[in-house]
């Protein structure tokens, strides 16, 4: 349509219109002169509207939902990250309980021989060294570690430092079948030589062939000349197998080792050696014999028999 004065007049008119409608619909109420016209057209037009209604609803419901979905990722990522940072935290803490436990033991070990230790970390396996057994600890020359200084834990001895570098230092493993260590058995004070076996018990050569040995028999460190590289009493294991005597000079039994070589964590090396030999004060105490549990007897009457009969009987005349 073109704008023209004609144009103009009957937008006016359209619009007056407009408004006379509306205040007679507003005045009349539910009396209102135009309702019929309202529900003929909602008649007319209710089918269509509601057919688009139902094409648009399900895109504002997918948007809403998925909108509602990425705030519940959000938050169910939210919940992950505190579980994943809670379990860390317990584990964290379980291995710091470990590692005081393990401190205490140690230091416990260190106070019953009156050794003054370093402690130190395992910081690595033997691969750097080959295929010997053997441990990298953080602590070295700058901690006063020197060549063949014994290395215990809170179980027992763990072996001797091989070399030193300014702050690590290799650990030889007393499982190692190149390490040797010199041994006396509790009590007995039989003397030998304890050889690393890997994974297997230590290989101990006694220098009594005729020497009394049974399953359970303690053995610790003799100790070294001026304590290099062992100092006396350190716990090495127990007797867990015994060679027959064959006569022969030397008798061989095999020992557990009372350290678990494949899970060290927290390690001390002794700077200063005891000054006296600590014996057998450093082995753990032993567990208690279990109590013998009573019996008792019962003895079953003959039926029919009275109980005292025989005592009265013999005392008739």
């Amino acid at each position: 349509m073109r704008d023209t004065r004609e144009s103009r007049l009957l937008l006016v008119l359209l619009v007056a219109i407009a408004f006379a409608l509306i205040t007679v619909d507003i005045r009349g109420g539910e009396d209102s002169p135009v309702d019929g016209a309202r529900q003929a057209a909602a008649t007319v037009f209710g089918p269509v509207e509601e057919g688009v209604s139902s094409a648009v609803d399900p895109v504002g419901n997918a948007i809403g939902a998925v909108r509602d979905s990425g705030d519940r990722h959000d938050r169910i990522a939210e919940l992950e990250r505190q579980n994943a940072a809670l379990k860390a935290k317990l584990g964290s803490d379980d291995r710091n309980r470990s590692r005081v436990r393990q401190l205490d033991s140690m230091l416990k070990k260190a106070g019953a021989g009156q050794y003054g230790i370093k402690g130190a970390e395992v910081i690595g396996i033997g691969a750097a060294q080959g295929f010997s057994w053997t441990v990298t600890i953080d602590a070295g020359a700058n901690d006063g570690l020197k060549r063949d200084m014994t290395v215990l834990n809170g179980e027992g001895l763990v072996g001797r430092v091989t070399t030193v570098g300014p702050n690590t230092a290799t650990v030889l493993l007393a499982n190692d079948p190149d390490f040797t260590v010199g041994t006396r058995m509790e009590k007995t004070d039989e003397l030998g030589f304890a050889t690393g076996q890997g994974d297997r018990p230590l290989s101990v050569q006694l220098l009594n062939g005729k020497a009394k040995v049974k399953k359970g028999d303690r053995f610790v460190t003799f100790g070294s000349q001026k304590d290099k590289p062992f100092v006396p009493g350190v716990p090495v294991g127990e007797v867990v197998r015994v060679d027959p005597s064959g006569g022969d000079l030397t008798r061989n039994v095999y020992v557990k080792p009372y350290v678990g070589f494949t899970k060290l964590d927290i390690v001390g090396v002794v700077v200063q050696a005891p000054r006296e030999d600590p014996r057998d004060t450093v082995l753990p105490p032993k567990p208690a014999k279990p109590k013998p549990t009573p019996t008792v007897t019962v003895t079953a009457t003959p039926p029919g028999k009275p109980e005292g009969d025989g005592a009265d009987n013999g005392n008739e005349q």
